[in-house]
């Protein structure tokens, strides 16, 4: 007896356990997204200077014998040199070491606010949205009654109060006044996407609201809350050195872009290290978070250009 199996009749493919397993599995969804962002190479070349901009604030203050907050006496206004790569300030501060300090703290502001921001946009407009009724009511409610009231002008008269808190209490201040207008696109998003198949499948299988909010509904407006989180990192970046620039902010003896700024616009013309290399990191690094997410955007929605690329 032959234990040799028989070839099937040409053109059979194997039935049962004998049928071929396919050599690669089907990537997930991970990894074509990761695909579609490198392919993008101005997304790429965003993300490689965010990168270096997060490595040279957090790295600099290592790699310079000067402190933020150390006074030369004998240097004051130098002009960059060996000494002082960037020069020194009106008092003998050092350029580099003050600059690098302020980028790290207007990076994690920029960051902190928009995490918080979206999160609070999304959570608020997704559950306005499903629930409807008298949840969308109050929560609408809510956002319109802080949509009236002039942000800047709030945030300025309660910062300098909030000194005890830190910048933590600045922070929250921003986002707190930073997320209406996303929660209400949230909304509208919400309750296209209530009545459509897979979401009144889940609640007929008997799914939580919540769960359906996390698994079905959010996933599905991924595109746009990522270019609305790195809308809201330039934009709180931008209020956060906007408020500085008044000294309604960071407070010294901290210091961050805005403040740098304010205090270098005079003499950025007679001495233009103190005003251009503040101005210049705050520019690369919005341009670098804008173009890092069109990238993202366009790699999370098939449909878009880059994503089709």
């Amino acid at each position: 007896m032959s234990t040799a199996l028989e070839t099937p009749p040409e053109g059979l493919e194997p039935q049962g356990p004998e049928r071929a397993v396919p050599d690669k599995a089907p990537a997930g969804r991970g990894t074509v997204v990761l695909r579609r962002f490198l392919r993008d190479r101005t997304a790429l070349a965003g993300a490689v200077v965010l990168l270096l901009l997060f490595l040279l604030a957090f790295a600099g203050p290592y790699v310079t014998p000067w402190s933020y907050s150390h006074i030369d006496y004998t240097a004051l206004r130098a002009a960059p040199g060996a000494g002082h790569w960037w020069g020194t300030n009106r008092i003998g501060q050092d350029v580099f070491a003050q600059t690098v300090r302020g980028l790290q703290k207007s990076l994690v502001i920029g960051l902190l606010v928009a995490v918080l921001a979206t999160g609070l946009a999304s959570l608020v407009g997704a559950c306005a949205g499903y629930f409807g009724g008298w949840t969308d009511r109050l929560l609408m409610f809510f956002v319109d009654l802080l949509l009236v009231f002039p942000s800047f002008l709030v945030i300025a008269i309660i910062s300098p109060r909030l000194r005890s808190g830190g910048w933590f209490a600045f922070v929250g201040l921003l986002a707190v006044f930073g997320w209406m207008i996303t929660a209400r696109v949230v909304r509208s998003m919400t309750l296209s996407l209530k009545e459509r198949e897979f979401v009144r499948a889940a609640r007929f299988m008997g799914v939580g609201p919540f769960r359906i909010i996390w698994r079905h509904v959010l996933p599905n407006i991924a595109s746009f809350l990522i270019i609305d989180a790195t809308i809201q990192v330039g934009g709180a970046v931008m209020s956060e050195t906007a408020l500085s620039y008044f000294g309604f902010g960071v407070q010294p003896p901290d210091v961050s872009l805005g403040t740098l700024i304010a205090s270098g616009t005079s003499a950025a013309v007679t001495y233009p290290w103190m005003f251009f290399f503040a101005a210049g990191l705050l520019v690369l690094f919005v341009l670098a978070v804008n173009l890092v997410g069109d990238g993202l955007r366009d790699a999370l929605d098939p449909t878009a250009r880059g994503g089709t690329r």
